[in-house]
């Protein structure tokens, strides 16, 4: 559906940029909210989410705080309080580095990594994907790259 029609908009953009600001923002949102919907059957939220991807690309290696928080989506709320939710539901583990107390290591757990896979069942973008091409995707992709900077 059209963004005009979506956002039941009476007055026209007054350009494309200004269109694409607000397609970008409101698409998403929308994404983020089909994400958090299927979260809150496992108690966590985006942010948990994220985490635990990270974890993830580095297992069975830890991460080290500081390493997680630099490569976070977003990187809102204590991180510290976030790690500890995921210790409580048993999805990682942490461990303070023996040759550097400040240091504190997390791993994902098998029931972390099984979570995932339960999510990744669930939450599944591929019918919404479907409908373009790869080549429209990396021009999407170079788009909002080079908007990036």
């Amino acid at each position: 559906m059209r963004l005009e029609e979506e956002l039941k908009q009476r007055k026209p953009f007054i350009n494309e940029r200004s269109k694409l600001v607000v397609n970008t923002i409101y698409t998403g949102l929308w994404f983020n909210g089909m994400l958090l919907d299927t979260l809150k059957k496992f108690n966590i939220n985006d942010q948990h989410y994220n985490i635990l991807r990270i974890l993830r690309g580095r297992h069975p290696e830890p991460a080290l705080t500081m390493e997680i928080k630099e490569v976070l989506v977003n990187k809102r709320g204590d991180l510290t309080r976030q790690l500890e939710k995921l210790v409580n539901l048993g999805f990682i583990e942490r461990e303070i580095n023996s040759d550097c107390k400040t240091q504190i290591f997390s791993y994902i757990t098998k029931k972390g990594l099984q979570t995932l896979d339960e999510i990744h069942k669930i939450h599944d973008y591929k019918d919404t994907y479907n409908t373009i091409t790869e080549e429209e995707a990396k021009l999407a992709n170079d788009i909002l790259d080079k908007l990036r900077g």
